[in-house]
């Protein structure tokens, strides 16, 4: 049996070593900074569809005051509709749990845990200009709470839209009534196709 070449074609069409491969790059699309007062969502419009996939990085706190939980849930919308379902792992270090819901992200609120402490997400939106595919997203959010009596918390999240429509906007906010707090960041990055 002959030998296999890991060698690719790089732009330029010569042949690269699999180090130099282009994987493709980030770029940053917009980026949404709550400064003066909170905010019922946030909003990303008139998405560029020049993109492979797109990528959502999240600083942020829920104004809800509910004291029996250090937890509230993000919701997604694409386009202004939820996804048709998503799944949820949860792990807070004392315990685990799962489920099937929305489009769920768990992120502190003003009820519990340290004043000031925001959490971190980053949602990953695959495929999302394909007019052939139904949409998928998948999420990884967490929070410490400092070894508070209230426990952190980490989330993975997995869900898709049974849609093919390109998606041109993207919509956050919290489910259970809670504004995205003061001095949450919301960041949005296009994922270019290798070699574009």
């Amino acid at each position: 049996m002959g030998a296999i070449s890991l060698k690719y074609k790089s732009k330029s069409g010569n042949l690269t070593a699999p180090g130099d491969v282009d994987p493709g790059a980030m770029i940053p699309i917009a980026t949404q900074y709550v400064t003066s007062a909170s905010v019922g969502t946030i909003t990303f419009s008139n998405i560029p569809q020049n993109y492979e996939h797109l990528q959502v990085r999240i600083s942020s706190r829920s104004t809800r005051t509910y004291t029996g939980n250090a937890i509230d849930v993000m919701n997604i919308q694409a386009n202004s509709s939820y996804p048709t379902k998503s799944h949820y792992l949860l792990g807070d270090g004392a315990s685990a749990s799962s489920g099937v819901d929305y489009s769920l992200m768990f992120f502190p609120d003003d009820g519990g845990g340290i004043a000031g402490n925001y959490g971190s997400g980053i949602v990953d939106i695959l495929d999302y200009s394909s007019t052939t595919k139904n949409k998928t997203f998948r999420a990884i959010t967490g929070f410490d709470n400092n070894s508070t009596s209230l426990n952190g918390t980490v989330a993975l999240t997995s869900g898709f839209w049974n849609s093919t429509s390109a998606i041109t906007s993207l919509t956050f906010g919290y489910a259970f009534g809670g504004d995205v707090k003061q001095y949450s960041h919301f960041a949005l990055y296009g994922i270019k196709r290798a070699g574009a």
